[in-house]
């Protein structure tokens, strides 16, 4: 099923009215009839006259009678929404809540379908205005509470939801990336209106986005310069305005700041001697759901 949306639609269908935050407001969410069937479906959307395609993913506990969360999760470089599903940490944690998954995939660039996140990894394309639309999408066919709509990601997908923390927080409450870091090009750009939980997956082993930072040539013709795992949480503990030191790292590797701006909460999960620091859904996804739009 195809769907379209123009540029001057998407923040006003994707933000919600003042004091419609759903069942935590005392406002209801008016709940799509007839309910979606549990049931994994390949979609398309056109956005800035491009088609996009996502898998829109009903588990069997959805029933359509009540607001769920929607959490999107994008591949990594070279990767697609379908392939992601199936490597996904999530299902396995959201799917017994009823929680609606959406899997996009990205469009074609130098080393095949990745996400823009300014100075990589594809050009020309808005992939915000992208996201917007598709989040709009899923609230009319789904039962979406438009306060707790999440992000995750592996590898530039990780990227692309550390990108819609700085540029989209006003639609997604928290985010989980893996394997992947802010950078030096544009992280002056990253100035959400509010303080956003994010948590990031990182292995000191990484070879593709050292744990250190520094200049990579990930993509061809598009370098970067990464802050380093450490820079990164650093900098998140900057934006949110928190003014602890991090714990210790716990069983996990998981290290916190917690007296954030806004409750929200800063997580950087090293996994020693790991590579790709593949998202745990089971860290992930309590500490997501903590945290609703305020």
């Amino acid at each position: 099923m195809a769907a379209s949306c123009s540029r001057a639609d998407l923040d006003a269908i994707t933000r919600p009215p003042a004091g419609d935050g759903g069942p935590d407001t005392g406002t209801p969410v008016t709940c799509p009839s007839p309910a979606l069937p549990p049931n994994d479906t390949t979609e398309t959307l056109q956005v800035d006259g491009r088609s996009r395609s996502y898998v829109l993913h009903v588990p069997p506990a959805y029933d359509g009678s009540k607001p769920v969360p929607l959490l999107l999760d994008f591949h990594a470089l070279a990767g697609s929404g379908a392939q992601q599903q199936g490597i996904s940490p999530y299902p396995a944690q959201t799917d017994p809540e009823g929680a609606i998954m959406v899997f996009p995939t990205g469009l074609a660039g130098p080393s095949m379908e990745a996400w823009n996140v300014g100075p990589c990894c594809v050009a020309n394309v808005d992939d915000v205005a992208f996201v917007r639309a598709l989040v709009a999408k899923v609230s009319t066919t789904a039962c979406i509470d438009p306060k707790r709509v999440y992000a995750a990601g592996v590898y530039i997908g990780g990227g692309m939801a550390q990108y819609l923390a700085c540029h989209a927080a006003d639609v997604f409450a928290a985010v989980a990336s893996s394997s992947f870091d802010l950078m030096q090009e544009n992280v002056g750009d990253c100035q959400p209106p509010r303080p956003i939980t994010v948590i990031n997956f990182r292995g000191t082993a990484d070879q593709l986005v050292p744990y250190a930072g520094g200049p990579s040539a990930l993509v061809p013709g598009m370098p970067v310069t990464f802050l380093g795992a450490q820079g990164t949480f650093q900098k998140w503990a900057d934006i949110d305005q928190c003014t602890d030191a991090p714990s210790a790292q716990d069983s996990n590797g998981c290290s916190t700041h917690s007296n954030c701006n806004g409750g929200v909460e800063v997580v950087l999960c090293t996994m020693q001697g790991g590579g790709q620091g593949s998202n745990n859904g089971g860290i992930a996804w309590p500490l997501l759901k903590r945290h609703p739009l305020p």
